[in-house]
């Protein structure tokens, strides 16, 4: 993302997320889903919210995206809006059958998180149809969304990059590094990839490379058994890994092969990313304030819902492959490691230390003084 919209990023992430939209005017709606304004508005606040999430693989959805999502719409709209929820399990298929569902049940707008952002695309189209905006949650849905909310996912590789390089200092070129990206059918997944790779490339030897089959840790220690295996364990140096999830696999497959004392990262903060961070066997991974990019997502639901603008919150505009200058909110990232974790996820409410430092990790969490 170019340096216009990082700073917009920040800027929102610092106050607009904390705009009720509901003080909103009545002016048009940006991007799709125009036709459902009328009727939006003479809903007032008794709207009901589509809400449709990729998988229950990663913690982060349940944990926190649904709840955080479902407060947010329920205190914008005075306790009356409603949010029906459905998880995909990874399953496009039955994404697309759950959008089809939320037509039939004549939900007032979506919240999407697509399993895969071009399978969605018929389906988008569908719900326009019907007169329903569409909100892309955290991935880039094809076809004519209204609105988008994620992070900056380049700064996102990036920042696992820079950490890499960082951890492997003067050992950078002396051995190779595994990279395991996730899915293919993520978009977000190669944006990550993108970064990763724009910090990485001429500063390390890449030995393999995945691309990770539903972002699965099982699919990720399966690739990292056969790296070792082509690579050999003692040429190893590091390895990207672009989420936690993955992070845990590959770490099982290193420990099994005898290797230990290599940078490994990640992405989400999940808890036993970060426990792992805590003992050391991972190195980093990348903080991401869910509660600002799931604000954004219930204030732009509730506001093309009710048929008012998106222009107090939505500060960027993002191309798809399908839909051009889509209103957006982008929020930034931070690095996570041993070293911060007190200043972020413990000082955000996320986890509390009592969380992270549990019989295992108390010695840990000890010699790193998180207490």
């Amino acid at each position: 993302m170019n340096t216009r919209m990082r700073r917009a990023a920040f800027a929102v992430a610092a106050g607009a997320m904390a705009v009720s939209l509901a003080a909103c005017g009545s002016a048009k709606q940006s991007g799709g889903g125009s036709s459902s304004a009328s009727s939006g508005a003479k809903k007032g606040d008794a709207i009901k919210v589509g809400l449709l999430l990729p998988e229950n693989q990663t913690a982060r959805y349940e944990k926190f995206d649904r709840p955080l999502i479902e407060k947010k719409v329920k205190e914008l709209t005075n306790g009356k809006g409603e949010v029906v929820y459905a998880n995909a399990k990874q399953d496009a298929s039955q994404q697309n059958q759950q959008v089809e569902t939320m037509i039939t049940n004549k939900v007032d707008v979506l919240i999407v998180d697509a399993v895969d952002s071009a399978a969605i695309q018929n389906s988008v189209q569908k719900a326009k149809e019907a007169g329903i905006p569409v909100v892309a949650y955290d991935r880039l849905a094809q076809g004519p969304i209204s609105a988008y909310t994620s992070f900056d996912n380049e700064t996102v590789g990036k920042t696992q990059g820079e950490a890499l390089l960082k951890a492997l200092g003067d050992k950078a070129k002396s051995g190779k590094i595994v990279m395991m990206n996730g899915s293919v059918t993520d978009p977000n997944a190669a944006q990550f990839k993108k970064g990763a790779h724009e910090v990485l490339d001429g500063k390390v030897n890449v030995g393999k490379e995945y691309d990770t089959k539903d972002w699965k840790p099982e699919n990720a220690n399966t690739n990292m058994e056969g790296a070792i295996s082509a690579l050999g364990k003692q040429n190893i140096v590091g390895v990207y890994s672009a989420n936690d999830g993955m992070a845990g696999g590959i770490i099982t497959a290193l420990k099994a092969a005898g290797i230990s004392n290599i940078p490994v990262t990640g992405q989400d903060a999940e808890l036993a990313g970060v426990q792992r961070i805590v003992s050391g066997d991972q190195y980093m991974s990348v903080y991401k304030p869910y509660a600002p990019e799931a604000d954004a997502a219930a204030e732009m639901a509730v506001a093309l819902a009710q048929g008012k603008s998106l222009d107090s919150v939505a500060k960027d505009k993002v191309d798809s492959p399908t839909t051009k200058q889509v209103p957006s909110v982008l929020v930034p990232v931070q690095s996570l490691t041993k070293d911060n974790i007190k200043d972020t996820v413990v000082k955000d409410g996320v986890y509390t230390v009592a969380d992270i430092c549990t019989a295992q990790f108390k010695a840990a969490c000890d010699k790193i003084g998180l207490k």
